[in-house]
């Protein structure tokens, strides 16, 4: 089927944005292919429109299971199958979603990137038919990147499996140049080939205040800004305070953050995207692959990390192509923490190596073992036990996964599940031996089709009433079958999860390059520097800055920014501005020209020229 038929078919919209054909046609021709689209900017049409063009299954690797889980959903909506393998799976689930594959039953099949080196995995890939191999998140392979994620460096490997060679379609919505060469050289790219769109929204404004009332300062520009809008703080109390202080003042509004529930995070994200509430409150948990096109107005109460996230969250404003806002609030103590939580992120490597020991102990791992195993993953009950602080075992897992040694998953919703490994005569024959178990079996059988040949999401409050059983009995009953291999039962769970890369060793080889751990922290201060250098600038335009970070060159100044707003209400008007600007440039053609001489052949205000020839030069 053409390409445009199946963006019809399957997406109802009668044309692409700018780019998606074109990164669309370079994947049908077999290239290897880097596409770099803002937020926003329809990345998944790239991959998906292709794949359901060209014959067998498409792979697409992915950092985030919630995002995977729910691109999954999105497709299957659309009467197209798709799958995901990542470490909260049983084994047999696996098997069998892979044996759908290999029968070209499935279409898309997700990957987290831990996955990659599973033997299980690549025998299974190597009967598939692949069609196209594609690399979300793709900044994630780069050490120079913001999120850098050892997995991803397994991919250039993984491709050689899958015979004969497919094309890879690289996908990202924020790298530097530096970042852009290296995911090509990472990725085994045959010759360069990137597809880029400008960063630059021209419906979306940047603002940055300076204010030491910050809360009176939100006030003011929620309330004179109307539609929905997205808070970001930096840390979980911070998100219920604002969001109670936002509804004393009549805004409605709700917090958001990873220590929630999953279902409550659920309800407060789809009572945000209903409209039911105007505001929501958030960590940096919340906005990836949130499907929400109105939002007008993203603010920043404290200053990110680097350049990278603060794109991608103050660009979740205006995905309507409408005028919305993003605005950063900071006053001088912010700058302060900011570079103590820096600091603080990179742990002495003695500490790294004692949370590596304290995990193993926690999960009873003896040395050279674990290789494989994965565990859900309470981060409470560890700290608990092993009195570390929240933070050290934060930053220090971060670097044994940075090693090699683990990789740890999101929180994700994964309901309870029931599978059944055997024939239905052997399950007939337990029956018949185990007449206490026989209703109970009918029962399950009754209530949830297809137990034999995958596995099935089930509510086990649904079967205690079915039952007229407690509920404690359902889930003994259950577990007593799982006992039993009748069942293959996988409990609900809400907890990250840690899978082992490698066999444990002695805490004291847990190495840790000391020039990997300074290069690090070292491209770490570099991207600090440039978030500072954007919330501190008083002279130069905030878009400017920041699509000059992701490497454009000939940027003009939007004239709608804070900075650029206030040079042309304090000294210019907007028409004198762009006079002036011309006319200077033109005059000094010839060589450099002294301020008496542009004012004698202006006839202007010395402020004024001077005003203008300061930002020609800080604006190169």
């Amino acid at each position: 089927m053409e390409i445009k038929a199946i963006l019809q078919r399957y997406w109802h919209y009668s044309s692409f944005r700018d780019l998606q054909e074109d990164i669309i046609r370079s994947a049908l021709s077999g290239k290897d292919t880097l596409a770099l689209l803002p937020t926003g900017g329809g990345k998944s049409i790239c991959f998906q429109v292709p794949a359901m063009a060209m014959e067998g299954v498409c792979i697409v690797v992915s950092p985030l299971i919630a995002l995977m889980k729910d691109q999954v959903e999105n497709l299957v909506q659309k009467g197209i199958t798709a799958a995901c393998i990542h470490s909260g799976l049983h084994t047999r689930e696996i098997e069998l979603i892979l044996t759908e594959c290999i029968q070209g039953k499935t279409k898309f099949l997700y990957l987290s990137p831990e996955r990659l080196k599973n033997k299980l995995l690549q025998n299974c890939v190597r009967e598939m038919q692949v069609c196209l191999l594609v690399v979300d998140e793709a900044h994630c392979i780069s050490q120079w990147g913001y999120d850098f994620r050892p997995p991803y460096l397994e991919i250039a490997a993984f491709r050689k499996l899958i015979v004969p060679a497919v094309p890879v379609l690289a996908l990202t919505a924020t790298a530097t140049e530096e970042v852009i060469k290296d995911i090509q050289f990472q990725l085994d790219f045959r010759e360069e080939n990137v597809f880029r769109k400008s960063f630059h929204r021209e419906n979306l404004t940047y603002f940055v205040f300076k204010e030491e009332n910050k809360l009176g300062r939100l006030l003011q520009i929620i309330k004179r800004t109307p539609g929905t809008g997205i808070v970001y703080v930096r840390n979980r109390r911070k998100t219920q305070e604002i969001a109670d202080f936002l509804n004393r003042n009549n805004i409605s509004a709700d917090f958001y953050h990873a220590g929630l529930d999953v279902g409550l995070r659920d309800d407060k994200q789809n009572r945000w995207k209903q409209e039911k509430i105007r505001v929501i409150v958030a960590t940096n948990a919340f906005g990836m692959g949130i499907d929400k096109a109105n939002v007008r107005f993203v603010v920043h109460f404290d200053i990110p990390d680097n350049m990278e996230a603060y794109f991608q969250e103050a660009g979740r404003g205006g995905r309507d192509e409408k005028r919305a806002y993003a605005v950063l609030l900071y006053e001088e103590n912010d700058i302060t923490e900011l570079y103590y939580n820096f600091e603080t992120s990179y742990p002495p490597v003695e500490t790294i190596q004692s949370v590596y020991q304290a995990l193993c102990n926690f999960f009873r791992i003896p040395v050279g073992n674990g290789e494989g195993a994965g565990f859900d993953f309470n981060m409470t009950d560890f700290i608990k036990t092993y009195k570390f602080s929240s933070l050290v075992v934060y930053n220090s897992l971060i670097f044994i996964e940075r090693a090699g040694f683990i990789a740890l998953t999101d929180a994700v919703r994964n309901p309870s599940k029931v599978y059944i490994p055997l024939s239905r005569e052997d399950l007939y024959r337990f029956q018949v031996a185990n007449e206490k178990y026989d209703n109970f079996i009918k029962l399950l059988l009754r209530s949830y089709g297809g137990l034999f040949s995958l596995f099935v999401p089930i509510r086990e409050n649904e079967l205690a009433r079915r039952a007229r059983l407690p509920l404690e009995a359902v889930v003994a009953a259950l577990n007593y079958l799982n006992s039993q291999q009748v069942i293959i039962y996988q409990p609900q769970t809400e907890n990250p999860h840690i899978t082992f890369l490698q066999n444990r060793v002695d805490a004291n080889h847990v190495f840790l390059s000391r020039r990997v751990y300074d290069d690090r922290k070292q491209i770490a201060k570099k991207r600090l520097d440039a978030m500072l250098k954007y919330i501190t600038s008083e002279v130069k335009c905030r878009n400017k800055l920041l699509l000059e970070y992701f490497g454009e060159r000939h940027v003009h100044r939007c004239g709608k920014c804070d900075v650029c707003l206030r040079h042309n209400r304090e000294e210019l008007s907007e028409e004198e501005f762009d006079f002036l600007q011309k006319e200077i440039q033109r005059l000094s053609q010839d060589g450099e020209q002294n301020i008496d001489y542009l004012i004698d052949k202006l006839h202007y205000p010395r402020e004024k020229i001077i005003q203008v020839v300061r930002w020609l030069m800080d604006n190169n």
